[in-house]
């Protein structure tokens, strides 16, 4: 009885948390949505492209939010509560330095107001810091809380620009307001990580674990973005336009799932295999099942996407649906492998990268369905590639093959750190 009463607190609590995370996801993805569409409404044209512009370049500082993020979660999981500060440090200070080199040349490139690159830098920065305190709560499986940290990030990144827009701060308004806010959060996710202290004898993370995740994070945002620009290269102005509504469609299908693998991170950090194989199966059913209902309702998911106009490109829709499925199957391998401790876990995203633009480049038609079809085979290979790799059979390791810091004996019940 006192088993299968643990078993029902357990999948009870896994359950808790993985409503919670799926709300904190939509939340963040809510608020990303509303920025551009509340600017379009408030900001003159040249100022709203300045901001979508602004909005891409913060999008690719985040990289290593996220690849922070993960690191420390791989970490924490597999070693307890180890330091992460250096690492932490180390990462901010090298976005920091990034990001001065980087921000006034884009300025001057791509017409950029000085005060609004600055604040963008300040808001990225901001964020970047941020992955340390997620990844903590991420990997002690802390996972209510982790969804409350994402959404006060997400209410200090997006919150506070939107307030400046509705409140008719202009370009520059909406992203100082962005900027306070984002650093206000940084001290609220360290009183919401209270309570996980530091165990001095544990292996400290290394800052090489940090950049692998980083650099798996960049691949997949490459890769699954390249279709859309390639569109925009070869397509004319009105199919270009169909093939972004389409990537609507991708990126629905790719961050649909982004919970399991939230969720499974921890164990995966342990090699948990049966983990890794439920997560693939609810990844594939989740994909499968958007799929099907882009074949069934092409015309209606298009019209969503894009407006009634775009009704008529129904056709497309599984072709771009799938894509994104096949891709979050992808984003679980990758995250196996960088859990894992794999050396250059990313590498087959960075083939596929490549391969995909010289395919379009010189052989596939340019055509809505050509450069959607191109990307589709590009994931299924990529998910062949990437699964061989990650599920081929390993050898168990002996007590020596460990990572320092690891135990040989029963794992510790983690499933009791999800916020009881």
């Amino acid at each position: 009885m006192g088993t299968e009463s643990d078993g029902r607190t357990r999948t009870s609590g896994i359950g808790t948390a993985g409503v919670a995370v799926t709300l904190a996801g939509v939340f963040v993805n809510g608020l990303a949505y509303v920025v551009p569409v509340l600017g379009a409404r408030h900001l003159p044209p040249a100022e709203l492209s300045a901001l979508a512009t602004l909005l891409a370049l913060g999008a690719i500082g985040g990289v290593a939010s996220t690849g922070l993020q993960i690191a420390v979660a791989v970490h924490r999981a597999r070693h307890g509560r180890a330091p992460t500060g250096r690492p932490t440090v180390l990462t901010v200070v090298v976005t920091t330095v990034l990001l001065a080199l980087v921000l006034p040349v884009a300025a001057g490139q791509l017409r950029l107001g000085g005060r609004s690159v600055l604040l963008l830098g300040v808001l990225t920065v901001a964020v970047v810091a941020a992955g340390r305190w997620l990844g903590e709560l991420q990997g002690d499986q802390r996972f209510l809380r982790l969804a409350g940290g994402m959404a006060l990030l997400a209410a200090g990144r997006y919150g506070g620009m939107i307030a400046g827009l509705a409140l008719g701060g202009g370009l520059t308004g909406s992203l100082l307001a962005g900027a306070v806010t984002s650093l206000l959060v940084l001290a609220l996710l360290v009183r919401l990580n209270r309570g996980a202290g530091i165990d001095p004898v544990a292996p400290a993370l290394a800052t090489r674990t940090v950049l692998t995740a980083s650099g798996a994070t960049l691949a997949m945002l490459v890769v699954s973005y390249a279709d859309l620009l390639l569109a925009r290269r070869f397509l004319p102005p009105d199919a270009s336009g169909t093939y972004a509504v389409g990537t609507v469609l991708t990126k629905g299908a790719l961050w649909a799932p982004q919970v399991v693998t939230v969720i499974a991170l921890p164990r995966l950090a342990r090699g948990d295999r049966r983990t890794l194989l439920v997560s693939l199966a609810l990844v594939g059913g989740a994909g499968a099942a958007l799929v099907l209902a882009a074949a069934l309702a092409g015309g209606l998911a298009f019209g969503l996407a894009g407006g009634r106009e775009y009704t008529d490109q129904g056709r497309y829709a599984p072709l771009f649906a799938a894509t994104g499925a096949l891709y979050a199957l992808v984003f679980v391998l990758i995250n196996a492998r960088v859990a894992a401790s794999a050396r250059w876990p990313s590498a087959p995203l960075w083939v596929s990268t490549v391969c995909f633009v010289v395919a379009v480049a010189v052989a596939v038609p340019h055509t809505v369905g050509g450069v959607a079809g191109a990307a589709l085979v590009t994931a299924g290979l990529t998910v062949l590639v990437t699964g061989a790799s990650t599920l081929r059979p390993r050898r168990s390791p002996s007590t020596s093959d460990r990572p320092a810091g690891t135990t040989t004996g029963p794992v510790r019940d983690t499933l009791g750190a999800v916020d009881r």
